[in-house]
């Protein structure tokens, strides 16, 4: 897949004023500062789409952004950000979940997850969550480029090991890096086959 146009559409606090529109959404979500303003930056080819920043927890709203038209990216704001009021993150956690429970078109849920830590609980209960809601998933481990290629297998490795102890198979997976641009072309192949599936639907 080439993407030749994206461009922001909206950003709100209540899925009911998301997009009125059948297009399948893919969402991207992880743990504050885990690289995900970036890696949509990365496979969309565009600089300056998602909003980067050094302080954690700057995405605070669903922002939507068209992709040539026919797809859309979901940029949701990162969970696990502890300077924040337990009100606010209650506020973020109802508007997150209304979001994946309600939102008819949404196709699909990319769960980032930080290649250079082990797993980290809050991770696991996550994708648990969505796994036990029949959501279907898959994980992005990011920033390969920190570490050694060894290391990050060993990493991914002790994720998987994690997550079979609930889960019959370790759902679909990608390792990625928004400096050399690893797991760009993985990640737009994967969402042009669903896609394309949802065409033939």
């Amino acid at each position: 897949m080439i993407i030749k146009q994206a461009e922001f559409i909206c950003s709100n606090t209540d899925y009911n004023k998301c997009p009125k529109t059948d297009l399948p959404e893919y969402a991207f979500i992880g743990r504050s500062n885990v690289g995900k303003s970036s890696l949509i930056n990365m496979i969309t080819n565009h600089k300056k789409l998602a909003k980067i920043s050094g302080r954690p927890g700057k995405t605070q709203l669903i922002n939507h952004f068209l992709i040539n038209k026919n797809w859309y990216i979901v940029d949701l704001p990162g969970y696990g950000w502890a300077r924040i009021s337990k009100s606010e993150r209650t506020k973020w956690k109802k508007m997150i979940n209304d979001y994946f429970l309600n939102r008819e078109n949404l196709k699909f849920v990319f769960v980032l997850v930080d290649s250079r830590h082990e797993p980290q609980k809050i991770d696991i209960e996550f994708v648990n969550w969505l796994g036990m809601n029949g959501l279907p998933l898959g994980i992005i481990f990011t920033k390969t480029d920190k570490l050694s290629p060894n290391k990050v297998q060993a990493n991914v490795a002790k994720f998987k090991k994690v997550m079979l102890k609930e889960w019959e198979k370790m759902p679909t997976y990608f390792l990625s890096s928004s400096v050399s641009k690893d797991g760009e072309k993985e990640i737009l192949s994967f969402i042009d086959e669903v896609n394309n599936d949802v065409k033939q639907q």
